[in-house]
């Protein structure tokens, strides 16, 4: 049983202030401070930590009111009710509130999910690194690869991440001939050694 704790009278005036979602937020917060876990403004908006980690952050948006759980990719989510933040979001999912119907239905589901992000930040889990493919090679770049003798080996050489930017840059154009010019343009930033958003 999670011992007594005071509200953050910075999140109290948060909620305080929201032109959408008070009630829903106030009915939240109530279901999370049932949970072992402090609450404070982080990123100018109430946010829940234990064990010295970010277990979730609250996130009034003019369509939902959101609890972003930080480690959310982690959780067992048994009720299928988490959702993405993005497609480069890999590790933060969210509940998604539309009522205060609803934050009253799912208030031990949002304990049970709270206590598992819990578990997880104590455990020290982090969310694995992500393995992404190469992006495509544009014909333009290797075309121009197999012409050069200089350019081939030293973009191999780079780190996965900067030949990626290179890739993404070149194959990002539209035209044939856009793509050729990026692929001379890149050249220079390849033989250095550089990403493609490096100076």
């Amino acid at each position: 049983m999670p011992t007594e704790k005071s509200d953050s009278a910075e999140v109290t005036r948060f909620i305080d202030r929201a032109d959408r979602w008070q009630e829903e937020m106030r009915a939240l917060r109530r279901v999370l401070r049932e949970c072992d876990v402090a609450e404070e403004i982080k990123w100018g908006k109430p946010c829940y930590t234990a064990s010295g980690g970010n277990i979730a952050i609250v996130q009034p948006f003019k369509a939902h009111l959101s609890l972003m759980f930080f480690k959310g990719a982690l959780l067992s989510d048994e009720k299928g009710i988490l959702r993405s933040q993005g497609e480069n979001t890999r590790s933060a999912k969210r509940i998604e509130f539309t009522s205060l119907e609803q934050v009253t239905d799912l208030a031990s589901v949002v304990r049970t999910y709270v206590d598992e992000a819990i578990a997880i930040e104590e455990a020290g889990v982090a969310v694995p690194p992500e393995r992404r493919a190469e992006p495509q090679r544009p014909l333009e770049l290797e075309e121009r690869l197999r012409r050069d003798a200089e350019y081939p080996e030293a973009f191999e050489a780079l780190t996965p991440g900067r030949r990626r930017s290179h890739l993404l840059h070149i194959a990002a154009a539209k035209r044939s001939e856009t793509r050729k010019g990026r692929v001379e343009k890149c050249r220079a930033k390849v033989l250095a050694g550089k990403g493609f958003n490096e100076r």
